[in-house]
């Protein structure tokens, strides 16, 4: 425990995400990390960045399910670190000016509203999840320095910050997170739909972006045309 401990810088975010976890017992996100004053605990300052680990620090297996919590009264997302560690998958920091450009990019909208907003109300977001990243695919995905537009398009989207509601990003992160353990795919507002394939995510291998290709978490965009086609044609007179 102290050497895991001693790798965080004091004072960070994680750090104070992991000093809530290191017991090894179950944890609510709604309520337990008030003092670490962070949005987004399933993000990279959380429980991602802790899963990840980096370059100085193996990451740490965290298993995540819907349990009552005792001080919120109601059932909430909890955190559980298991004691073991693994391998690092560490992701480096997306550089501000390439989230400028890929907003610019990307018309400023936020996807799963589709309403254009503020920069700062906007989270850049990998359409895979970094659940299912190889290293091979952590190179690819944060190559931004030679990323071409359309290289933008087809690996991130836009999605909305807390407001004082749930975000987008921690709606995505739980719904990936339960198709990573069940090998269900997620239901976007509980319509279920997907483009490509069925509610079971498809390949045997875990890290194959493949099985993600069909969700609406995965490509909202793509999800709701595909979606509006087929109502389109039950509409339409026989």
């Amino acid at each position: 425990m102290s050497d895991i401990e001693a790798a965080f810088r004091p004072g960070t975010k994680v750090h104070g995400v992991f000093l809530v976890l290191r017991d090894c017992q179950w944890h609510c996100r709604e309520c337990e990390y008030r003092h670490v004053e962070i949005t987004q605990i399933a993000g990279g300052a959380g429980i991602q960045g802790l899963q990840r680990g980096t370059r100085s620090r193996l990451g740490m297996e965290i298993e995540s399910g819907d349990h009552l919590c005792v001080s919120c009264k109601r059932m909430t997302r909890h955190d559980r670190w298991t004691g073991s560690l693994k391998e690092a998958v560490p992701v480096p920091s997306m550089p501000a000016s390439f989230a400028k450009r890929v907003i610019q990019v990307l018309g400023s909208r936020d996807i799963v509203d589709n309403t254009e907003r503020m920069a700062n109300q906007l989270t850049v977001d990998h359409k895979l999840p970094t659940l299912r990243w190889t290293p091979e695919t952590e190179r690819e995905q944060n190559a931004y320095a030679t990323m071409t537009d359309d290289d933008i398009r087809a690996k991130f989207q836009l999605l909305r910050k807390s407001n004082g509601s749930i975000s987008h990003n921690l709606l995505k992160s739980c719904a990936c997170e339960r198709c990573f353990k069940t090998g269900k795919r997620g239901t976007p507002f509980g319509i279920v739909f997907f483009y490509e394939g069925d509610a079971r995510w498809g390949p045997g291998d875990k890290t194959d972006p493949r099985g993600c290709v069909g969700c609406g978490w995965f490509d909202m965009s793509e999800w709701r045309k595909r979606l509006n086609s087929v109502l389109r044609k039950q509409r339409e007179p026989k």
